[in-house]
């Protein structure tokens, strides 16, 4: 087998530019500097505040094109121990995000002695912070401790759900891809019309399969009919509810495929800066909200309350949410990342569980 490169520029330009919208939208959308900043810059702000958050779904289809890539490249599981790979992706993305949120208790705690303000997540309890570490807090309905922490449990879900779907499928003779398509097309036409199931991996599961089927059409020789009838029944669920987020997933599997396709997604674009923005984004996303409400609880307390101060606050949080993502990228996440890849780690998946299932029952007895 002829040598593969680990880094996607493509993909890592994607997340860069992604990461750095949800920077921008969650300054847009808390604390007390954007309202400042909405004075001048009234479209702007709305923007970012309502429109920005849709590069979630460059995620979504990022996650879905790369899960596929590592679980089944032809449309076939190949892992033998698939509750060991869920231990493995729990560890790879909960472990940094735990971190993250005792970062984020602490940033919280020393922005309530600066500022009182409706963005300020109440004072922790253990249960809520037990429910986060376990990503059940959205379908229990616990108060976020972070801006966007949703999205971390909703990945692992997403991950979850592709990994049964495909031992199923393999249980039935090689129909993963099939089951795939079918429960991506009832997420399009059902699950996402439907905002009660956004807690669910099902609400997302149509941007995820989109992604997974850009790396699976464009990895080997697919009939035009059957790229024409996948494209067809995407468009037909646009047709009938139109929604940007998945009209923006669409347009980004495209890109991939057609990337992939033809070759160019292993050596375009060639910028160091987004390939590294993209390795960090992950700790970006995560540190951000806290951050961010230390520069705003600070600009409160000590800044003049003038229109352009408190703007030039929000391009220091945005360049402060860079700066904490990338140490925290480097003194927290590679390193865990590092441990959880470790074999010995997983030797036992029961480790795992067994621990899930016992902090499950803790959580359940403190509510």
């Amino acid at each position: 087998m002829s040598h593969v490169p680990n880094r996607m520029p493509l993909i890592d330009a994607f997340k860069a530019v992604a990461s750095q919208l949800i920077v921008l939208h969650h300054l847009a959308f808390y604390g007390p500097m954007s309202d400042w900043m909405h004075q001048w810059a009234p479209g702007l702000v709305s923007w970012l505040s309502q429109d920005a958050r849709m590069a979630v779904q460059v995620f979504l289809v990022i996650s879905g094109f790369l899960t596929v890539r590592a679980l089944a490249p032809q449309g076939v599981l190949l892992a033998t121990q698939p509750l060991a790979l869920l231990g493995k992706r729990y560890a790879t993305i909960a472990m940094p995000y735990v971190a993250s949120l005792l970062v984020a208790m602490a940033c919280t705690w020393l922005a309530t002695q600066w500022m009182v303000h409706s963005s300020l997540p109440a004072e922790p309890e253990l249960g809520q912070f037990l429910a986060h570490a376990l990503l059940l807090h959205s379908l229990l309905g616990i108060d976020s401790l972070s801006a966007g922490v949703w999205y971390v449990a909703i990945d692992f879900q997403l991950f979850a759900l592709m990994l049964a779907l495909l031992w199923l499928g393999q249980r039935l003779g090689g129909m993963g891809l099939g089951l795939v398509l079918v429960v991506g097309m009832a997420s399009l036409y059902v699950f996402n019309r439907d905002a009660a199931w956004d807690n669910w991996a099902l609400y997302f599961f149509g941007a995820y399969m989109l992604g997974a089927l850009a790396w699976w059409f464009s990895q080997r020789p697919v009939p035009g009919w059957q790229v024409a009838v996948v494209l067809t029944l995407v468009v037909v669920a646009l047709v009938l509810d139109f929604r940007e987020r998945i009209a923006l997933a669409l347009a980004v599997a495209l890109v991939l495929g057609l990337a992939q396709h033809q070759g160019w997604l292993w050596r375009w674009p060639s910028s160091p800066a987004l390939a590294y923005m993209g390795r960090i984004s992950y700790g970006v996303f995560l540190m951000n909200f806290p951050v961010s409400l230390v520069v705003n609880a600070a600009f409160t307390r000590f800044a003049p309350p003038d229109v352009w101060v408190q703007s030039v606050g929000v391009l220091v949080a945005w360049l402060a949410c860079g700066v904490a993502g990338a140490l925290f990228f480097h003194a927290v996440e590679e390193p865990l990342r590092r441990w959880s890849a470790r074999p010995q780690a997983l030797h036992a998946p029961g480790w795992w569980w067994g621990g899930w299932l016992l902090s499950a029952t803790v959580l359940l007895a403190l509510d």
